[in-house]
């Protein structure tokens, strides 16, 4: 996970580089090269690795006396872990018991444009369909992605080893497993993410996630319908109040969001905002943000930044 810049109160930072890691074949579990016991006191790790890896660390950091804010999907869904977009529901840090997660990089620009209309009245449905890049995947599918797109510029056959279809020139709606309901994991994050952030159980939301050959940067299509009917001028204005939040929106001038765009930029951008032709009540719109920096790295610093504002970093 990339460090984000922040002008924040952190004062000090330990990294502890889990590339430098062993791996046990007997087990085939990883074991970290550097004992934990060997790292000096801190009061928050920040921890970025598989779901299985974040489960055995997190406690153990917890034990030491460290809050631990967790990248993975490990804990996300846990009633006693704080899911937290700091702009959304930043007071749900104060809840937390050692551990408070992150969301999946494509729930936070959801959140992001959601939680802002929903001050104008109840949220009955959302649709999303993202456009996500293939760094959500790792350095390995950005790689990938670059030697397809060589091949099949020189006519080769292209070789597919990280993705599970050929991203090159290509589209994927596939993106983690397929449930028995017929969403994929990546969707039902979302669904189930959404909600909890939102502290919105009742919520109906569908998704439909596609892997595209974009390098960075994750787009996402939203419908929402609401209780009652808002103008698009008062969505604006009340997109545009919101922290962390670009209204980029002047299609008649070819100006709206863009992967290309947004990339290494921290905030979260929406535009193509309009009356939703299929209901009275629907608005649509086009969001894009960095899945490296608010997605993951930037939305985790900021979460800490939040505890210390509170002062909330002991239990």
């Amino acid at each position: 996970m990339p460090m984000a810049a922040t002008s924040g109160p952190i004062e000090r930072a330990i990294f502890h580089n889990w590339s430098a890691t062993t791996r046990n074949c007997s087990s085939n579990r990883a074991t970290s090269a550097i004992p934990w016991s060997t790292l000096p006191i801190a009061d928050l790790a920040f921890i970025s690795v598989n779901t299985a890896m974040s489960r055995e660390l997190a406690p153990i950091a917890v034990s030491a006396g460290a809050v631990v804010i967790d990248d993975s999907s490990a804990f996300r869904m846990d009633h006693d872990v704080p899911l937290v977009v700091p702009e959304v529901n930043g007071e749900d840090v104060e809840l937390h018991k050692g551990i408070i997660a992150i969301p999946n990089c494509s729930t936070t620009p959801l959140a992001m444009v959601v939680h802002p209309l929903s001050q104008r009245g109840s949220i009955k449905r959302i649709i999303a369909d993202t456009y996500q890049s293939v760094s959500g995947a790792g350095g390995s599918a950005m790689v990938e992605l670059r030697e397809q797109s060589w091949a099949l510029l020189d006519g080769r056959t292209v070789e597919v080893k990280f993705q599970p279809q050929q991203i090159g020139f290509n589209v994927i709606p596939h993106i983690d497993a397929f449930q028995e309901n017929g969403y994929t994991w990546e969707e039902q994050k979302m669904i189930d993410e959404s909600r909890k952030i939102l502290h919105s159980p009742d919520i109906a939301i569908s998704a439909t996630c596609v892997r595209v050959p974009v390098y960075i940067s994750h787009s996402v299509s939203v419908h929402i319908e609401l209780e009652n009917p808002i103008s698009v001028n008062e969505a604006k204005d009340s997109l545009r109040l919101m922290p962390g939040l670009q209204v980029m929106d002047d299609p008649a001038n070819n100006i709206y969001p863009m992967p290309s765009d947004v990339a290494g930029k921290d905030d979260v951008y929406v535009g193509r905002i309009r009356q939703d032709a299929s209901h009275p009540n629907g608005l649509a719109m086009w969001v894009v943000s960095d899945n490296l920096r608010k997605g993951a790295a930037l939305n985790s610093i900021q979460i800490a930044e939040e505890m210390i504002e509170r002062d909330c970093l002991r239990m």
